[in-house]
């Protein structure tokens, strides 16, 4: 486990990155304001390995539960890894992860997480355009519930496909920007339920999966497949859905 200093880059947005910084040891209180999180974190990851196992490791079973690490031998980057929560769950199934964030809190909480775990991941307090400067190239690159939190997401986008080699995979989740999502993304999660802090989320930000897919395609990539996540209140749980009005997954591919 490592961490490095950059200074802030053109896509960050100074009040998001403070507003998550001051998070603390919340992101991994379970019950708490990123609760959610872990909630959802589960589909997130069978989502990852599905994928990386069918276009990076030629798997036609794709995710394949009886491995206990579905993930070994790759190399990923977890762009805005916060306290570490998509991290660590990647590193357990064999990937060799890099986690990138530019709140040095954050960090500094995934460090002591991951200590704790026993787990190596390698963690910098860098940004997203840091690490792309250092030339390095992944076979996978997520950035996940991220992209509606940077200043220019196109470019964003364009930007982490850099780090992506031929054939490698980027992996987006996110939130459409429809009266749904407002509704429940916002007016639901953050006033009503206190799922997350208030503030967390501006409507404006979301993406519409179109504008998103065609971003990709600018970049040079090419979207494989997209997904929802649909909250199931009479089961109090999340699943995958066809349902992409509020949260949404995106794979990509670099040809």
């Amino acid at each position: 486990m490592s961490s490095q200093t950059q200074p802030q880059a053109s896509s960050i947005n100074p009040d998001d990155v403070a507003r998550f910084d001051r998070l603390g040891d919340l992101w991994w209180d379970k019950t708490g304001k990123m609760g959610i999180l872990h909630d959802i974190n589960p589909i997130r990851v069978d989502y990852i390995c599905d994928h990386a196992r069918r276009f990076l490791l030629n798997d036609p079973t794709a995710l394949n539960v009886t491995s206990p690490l579905p993930l070994n031998g790759l190399k990923i980057a977890d762009i805005g890894c916060g306290g570490g929560i998509l991290s660590e769950a990647l590193a357990e199934l064999g990937a060799t992860v890099t986690g990138v964030d530019p709140a040095p809190n954050n960090i500094a909480v995934a460090l002591r997480h991951a200590q704790q775990t026993g787990l190596t991941i390698d963690y910098r307090n860098i940004t997203a355009e840091a690490l792309a400067q250092s030339g390095e190239k992944f076979d996978a690159i997520a950035a996940l519930e991220v992209i509606e939190h940077v200043e220019g997401p196109s470019e964003f986008i364009r930007l982490l496909s850099t780090m992506v080699r031929p054939g490698g995979l980027l992996f987006l989740a996110t939130i459409d920007r429809t009266l749904k999502s407002y509704l429940f993304a916002i007016v639901g999660a953050e006033y009503v339920l206190g799922w997350v802090p208030k503030g967390t989320h501006e409507h404006h930000k979301f993406i519409r999966p179109n504008e998103l897919s065609s971003w990709l395609k600018n970049a040079g990539m090419r979207e494989v497949d997209r997904a929802g996540m649909s909250y199931m209140p009479l089961m109090t749980s999340w699943r995958k859905s066809h349902d992409t009005d509020v949260n949404y997954l995106m794979t990509a591919r670099k040809d």
